[in-house]
């Protein structure tokens, strides 16, 4: 390699949870650099959550970790050419990757959703996925589904891809 590997970047704490991963989740919501509107948006999807939760004894907060949780894959397909074709092998993925998949794909999924303000898009699919419904959930179990239907290449993850054979 010719540069160094990044360096991964630490979060400063929310101003109201306290808490990095919240920042995390923020920043990828965020366009064109308003924070402070992102924050708004994440605030109020919060506050939806608490009205809509129930008879649930979890904070808002806590359901948005476990749809968080229920969101992240655990094992992703990478495109390998060998001999002209493309194959697809299946690999694991490190923590801080799955992680962000998950955050991605749930502001992705929420952003695609049909209801009238984004707070309400995030706190419907967050609620979602916390139950392990919902358009992020079917997201990460067709990840899965194709690194399952690919396991027979599975032990070229170990091999060098780039020697000549």
């Amino acid at each position: 390699m010719r540069k160094d590997k990044a360096q991964r970047r630490s979060y400063s704490p929310d101003p109201r949870f306290k808490d990095p991963l919240v920042t995390r989740f923020v920043n990828h919501m965020m366009k064109d650099g308003k924070k402070i509107k992102a924050y708004s948006i994440f605030y109020s999807a919060m506050e939806n959550i608490e009205q809509r939760k129930g008879d649930q004894e979890k904070s808002a907060l806590e359901i948005w970790k476990e749809a968080l949780k229920n969101v992240m894959p655990h094992v992703e397909v990478r495109t390998h050419r060998m001999g002209g074709t493309n194959i697809q092998v299946p690999m694991a993925i490190a923590p801080w990757v799955k992680l962000t998949k998950a955050i991605k794909s749930l502001i992705e999924c929420a952003r695609a959703r049909n209801e009238k303000t984004m707070a309400d898009k995030l706190a419907a699919e967050t609620l979602a996925a916390s139950k392990e419904e919902g358009a992020a959930v079917k997201k990460r179990e067709n990840i899965h589904k194709m690194a399952e239907a690919n396991k027979a290449f599975s032990h070229l993850r170990f091999t060098q891809l780039w020697q000549k054979t």
